[in-house]
């Protein structure tokens, strides 16, 4: 799954070799931080899919035990509408929170810290059919909400600075596999037969505590980001630890040295805040590409899927009793596709998938709104919808889901990475919760041509990757850096000056910096 890239013979050491390899320290420290925090994410975004009709008679039954009238269609709808959008709102205010808690407890500390808004919420949902409260769902369901903005834009963020350059798209597209992961077994455990019954609902939604409880366990033996350390805390020798540990290969000289430059170049910009990012001429495109890029990805419609799956099949014609199998068949070609994203997002490169990801989810909406129209008077036609909503969601899959963290980890250096991921994870979570609490009216409104909507959005942003996304498959934060330096009209010079000690020494470097905007 995970190759090496081509690299010219003679640049090839032996030492080098060795550093880009997987290591069993790399490999457990990404599945314990994806399954503990993004596995999280995937699992509440299905979760309340399947037990809807239960959890609304629930609502109905509380409702009338304490005014003794059930309520009526809009206001159940509207209820029902805000429960299932409290957890993207919750989503944003955890983006909002990423900053300052990665710059004051590092990466692995914020996920460990984290586990908090997951364990709490767990434990709410799991006893609100006892206290007889649904308010206790939608307090908890923001809450949750917090766990998901936080680990959607750390786990990203802690992996890219661990991996090396030729791994770090394969392993930044795991947190995203791991949601996908989350949302089939969301809705495996969602049948009716298992856990998506009037019994079982409340346990199937406290489910989500039990990867926080894997985490906590386990995240402590990993390391913390060797970036983190050097260049904000100023500790070599802990950053070197680390890499040694995670590289398995005693050499690391070379990104000790890369990571030095880095900072030297950063010293005249500081610790950038948003306000600050967004007045900086040399970030402008990232900033606006990463905007571009969560904005297409959360109103291209594949949440109005994930929300309202069950509906959607039931608008498309699929029998009652057999939505819940085709829920997971969706969720389980997600998973598949995702990890094909997984093995080929280091061959293929990130703007490629983009482009084609959002060009088969455009295709998909309009196929899609032409066989709903089409499906009472075409008897195939509901099997056409079907199809349309497998082929986008593999769109998606290969692209705008997994891509965009990569890309937000990969244009922004370490001054200015957490500023970047609360604006991209607010704009991001922002978006969900418009979708999440919208599409119900919007789906009543104008039914079928909503995915018109969609798909031109899907469409729009096909066109901005196209013209102002580069591509930054094997290439270093430094390099990407000034690659994006020429579209923003500024130019960073970096000179190098390497003094060279007696064998058996490691070099030092003296890094000479000039950035003119």
């Amino acid at each position: 799954m995970f190759q090496l890239d081509d690299i010219p013979s003679e640049n090839i050491q032996e030492s080098t070799v060795h550093k880009q390899r997987l290591t069993s320290l790399l490999v457990f420290t990404t599945l314990v931080s994806a399954f503990g925090s993004s596995f999280q994410y995937g699992y509440n975004v299905a979760v309340v899919n399947s037990p809807a009709m239960y959890m609304q008679q629930f609502y109905n039954q509380s409702y009338f035990d304490r005014h003794g009238s059930y309520m009526d269609s809009n206001f159940q709808t509207a209820l029902w509408s805000l429960t299932v959008s409290m957890y993207p709102l919750g989503g944003f205010f955890g983006s909002l929170m990423v900053a300052p808690l990665v710059n004051k407890l590092g990466r692995k500390g914020t996920l460990l810290f984290n586990n908090v808004f997951s364990i709490v919420p767990a434990i709410l949902m799991g006893t609100s059919k006892a206290s007889k409260s649904f308010e206790i769902i939608i307090f908890a369901r923001v809450i949750i909400g917090v766990c998901a903005g936080l680990s959607s834009n750390v786990v990203p963020m802690y992996l890219g600075e661990l991996s090396p350059k030729n791994l770090r798209g394969a392993i930044g597209v795991m947190p995203q596999l791991f949601i996908t992961v989350g949302i089939l077994i969301a809705q495996i455990f969602g049948i009716r037969s298992i856990l998506a019954n009037e019994r079982g609902w409340p346990l199937l939604l406290a489910l989500t505590g039990l990867p926080a409880i894997v985490e906590i366990i386990l995240l402590p033996f990993s390391p913390e980001s060797p970036r983190y350390m050097l260049i904000q805390k100023g500790n070599v020798a802990g950053a070197k630890a680390a890499l040694r540990r995670l590289r398995g290969w005693d050499d690391v000289d070379d990104e000790i040295e890369e990571m030095r430059l880095e900072d030297e170049s950063e010293k005249a910009e500081g610790r950038m805040s948003v306000l600050h990012l967004f007045s900086f001429r040399s970030l402008r495109w990232q900033l606006l590409s990463i905007i571009a890029l969560n904005m297409g990805q959360q109103l291209s419609g594949v949440n109005a899927i994930y929300y309202y799956a069950d509906s959607i099949y039931r608008s498309a014609g699929v029998k009652e009793n057999d939505i819940q199998f085709v829920t997971v068949g969706t969720g389980a070609v997600n998973v598949f596709m995702t990890i094909t994203a997984v093995s080929i997002v280091e061959a293929v490169g990130r703007r490629i998938l983009l482009l084609t990801g959002f060009a088969t989810c455009c295709i998909s909406c309009a196929v899609l709104t032409m066989s709903l129209n089409l499906q009472d008077t075409v008897g195939w036609m509901p099997y056409l919808s079907i199809t349309c909503i497998i082929v986008y969601v593999i769109g998606h899959a290969i692209g705008p889901s997994p891509i965009p963290y990569v890309i937000t980890t990969e244009m922004f250096r370490q001054s200015s990475r957490p500023a970047a991921f609360m604006v991209a994870g607010s704009v991001h979570w922002l978006s969900n919760f418009t979708v999440g609490l919208v599409f119900p009216f919007l789906e009543k409104g104008v039914g079928e041509y909503s995915f018109i909507i969609f798909g031109g959005i899907c469409l729009i942003t096909f066109a901005y990757i196209f013209v102002i996304i580069p591509e930054t498959k094997n290439k270093t934060f430094l390099e990407i850096s000034q690659l994006l330096a020429k579209r923003n009209k500024v130019e960073v010079k970096l000179e190098l000056e390497s003094l060279e000690q007696s064998e058996g020494e490691a070099g030092k470097v003296k890094a000479l910096k000039s950035i003119r905007l």
